[in-house]
């Protein structure tokens, strides 16, 4: 058989295997263990371990478990309810006010999180209630709580930088801070168009009357601003902050994003055995799902790379008539639609590889094409029909929200986030401007 073709065949299986609903880790190990046995011999397997022993010794991978359980301790602290409290009582009265506030509450929150599951879930409780009250349009607020939600695996501390950062090659220091602007701008652009939606046609976001907003004084925002969104984003800073003047390494700057979000927890009274012991199962059970991906993905991408198959993938990209723009694009689309099938760790695990080098000898920066195809692999959050974003907003919708609403709603940010891509593609420096001034 030429490599060419066991090339095709062996990403066919692979992906033949996904689509048939089996976890990715062991796809991605299966295939491995399949092709390897057949085409190299037994000896592989020594291959796998020394291949497993190289990816884990990895210092930078216990920042993954840290990050995890930052994220479900301010999860259960019940900050949530108080970010959203606060947002709701400083945005109700504009128009779309409500919609807004959802957009910076999820903002706020995944930057604190990092988690799309636990944010699109908790600002949708949160939400949802007073924007039907209000007779918001169902499209737009599905569409805002999906996208909002989805913020979480871009900006930092986001799992996938950690994930992406070891595959790549690149930084993961740089990577957390280069996301961050990227990200905040992909809020301001939501925020943005749903202000004008919400402006041309105030039925689709009618603003909190006057009366219940004025059961609020000056002194009591104030509080809710001091009291429910500084601490927050103080946190967020403590860890940026951190990586970005050099005074800790990621791993570090998770460790004490933990104990920061503990102490945080504590003031608020929302530390107990109960909430430690339920934030430390769900920090084992994600990071298990994680490493259990990486392993397989470790197998699959050393036997793909000794077959040859790699270096097939890169000279058929290379190769295309398009120009390195043109080239470029392909392989966003590729993520993209691959992004409407398997969920992210997959696309990393298996595209990253092959797409990386081929950026560099293009000529691309690895730090800017890293962030790139970061957003561009954002979008598998709200690109029908699988969707995470979409199916937890389902999950915990009312029944009058259907997921045609919700598939319609997703459809205008996702064209934001392209629109994104185009600025950033344009103005690269507006990517590159933290990593450019990252100390450590």
């Amino acid at each position: 058989m030429s490599v060419e073709l066991l090339t095709f065949v062996m990403l066919g299986v692979l992906i033949a295997v996904i689509l048939l609903d089996f976890p990715i880790g062991l796809s991605l190990a299966g295939v491995a263990t399949l092709f390897g046995f057949i085409f190299v011999g037994p000896q592989i397997s020594s291959s796998f371990m020394l291949r497993l022993h190289y990816q884990y010794a990895d210092y930078i991978l216990i920042a993954i478990p840290l990050f995890i359980f930052m994220g479900v301790i301010v999860e259960k602290s019940g900050l949530a309810a108080r970010l959203y409290d606060a947002m709701f009582v400083l945005f109700g009265g504009l128009r779309g006010g409500l919609a807004v506030a959802t957009v910076l509450a999820c903002t706020v929150f995944a930057a604190a999180t990092g988690v799309v599951g636990a944010t699109v879930v908790t600002m949708g409780m949160m939400s949802l209630p007073s924007m039907m009250k209000y007779e918001y349009d169902k499209v737009l607020v599905s569409g805002a709580i999906c996208a909002g939600g989805a913020l979480g695996i871009l900006i930092p501390p986001s799992i996938m930088i950690l994930v992406y950062a070891p595959v790549a090659n690149v930084s993961v220091g740089a990577l957390l801070i280069g996301a961050f602007i990227p990200g905040f701008i992909l809020s301001m652009l939501y925020i943005s168009y749903i202000l004008i939606r919400c402006y041309i046609n105030p039925k689709m976001g009618p603003a909190i009357e006057k009366e219940i907003l004025d059961k609020y004084s000056v002194a009591d925002k104030i509080k809710m601003l001091f009291t429910s969104v500084l601490p927050v984003c103080g946190l967020i800073l403590a860890v940026l902050g951190s990586i970005f003047f050099g005074l800790a390494a990621p791993t570090e700057a998770a460790a004490l994003g933990a104990f920061a979000a503990c102490l945080l927890a504590l003031a608020y009274k929302g530390l107990s055995w109960q909430s430690l012991k339920e934030a430390a199962i769900g920090t084992v059970t994600t990071t298990s799902m994680v490493f259990l991906v990486m392993t397989g993905a470790a197998f699959f991408t050393s036997v793909f790379m000794r077959l040859g198959c790699g270096a097939v993938v890169e000279t058929m990209i290379l190769g295309l008539p398009f120009g390195k723009w043109g080239i470029l694009l392909v392989m966003w689309f590729i993520i993209f639609v691959m992004g409407a099938f398997i969920d992210w760790i997959g696309i990393v695990m298996i595209v990253v590889p092959l797409f990386s080098p081929i950026a560099v000898k293009l000529g691309f920066d690895p730090i800017w094409f890293a962030i790139m195809n970061i957003v561009v692999m954002q979008t598998s959050f709200i690109t029908p029909p699988f969707a995470y974003s979409i199916f937890y907003l389902k999950g915990i919708a009312p029944p009058g929200m259907t997921l045609g609403h919700i598939y319609k709603g997703v459809v205008p940010f996702i064209i934001l986030i392209w629109i994104a891509i185009v600025l950033f593609s344009v103005f690269p420096g507006i990517v590159m401007w933290a990593p450019s001034q990252f100390v450590g």
